[in-house]
């Protein structure tokens, strides 16, 4: 089995807002390295090469990200052993605060590419029915931690 995730933000300002910038462009980068990362095996993208053009979802404002690795420690390593965990920090300034989940992993059978159909349903499902082995979040994971002191930071 692989690991799916899909996480969703609402921008505060357009893409092409000046107050963006920092998110905007760096988006390649960090993209970049994720693609370069032992255990990366698939992300969402349109035909700019990320997902900010995607608008899945009917608020207009919201921004999609889902990708596929070979395993939790992979993903964890990824998000909280890169520059990746730099942004993490800084997404207030990006994205406004959400009043429900916005993150959801599941396990996917090997070579399976989620749809985001398929990703919105596990959210719903999480949301509706907090962490089950259908849709979770980190904390259903217990060998993974460092989600924990980010949380914390």
């Amino acid at each position: 089995m692989q690991l799916a995730e899909l996480n969703i933000g609402r921008f505060r300002y357009p893409t092409d807002d000046p107050r963006m910038a920092g998110f905007m462009d760096n988006l390649d980068r960090v993209n970049a390295i994720a693609e370069r990362s032992d255990g990366f095996i698939w992300r969402l993208q349109d035909d700019s090469g990320n997902a900010t053009g995607l608008r899945p979802f009917a608020d207009p404002d919201t921004a999609v990200n889902m990708s596929v690795w070979r395993d939790a420690e992979s993903l964890e390593h990824y998000v909280w052993n890169t520059v990746h965990k730099q942004f993490y920090r800084k997404r207030a300034e990006w994205f406004e605060l959400m009043d429900k989940h916005h993150f959801v992993m599941w396990w996917v059978e090997d070579g399976h590419i989620p749809t985001l159909r398929e990703a919105e349903q596990r959210l719903d499902h999480m949301q509706a029915h907090g962490d089950s082995d259908h849709a979770f979040g980190w904390g259903h994971l217990p060998h993974v931690k460092l989600w924990q002191q980010a949380r914390c930071a």
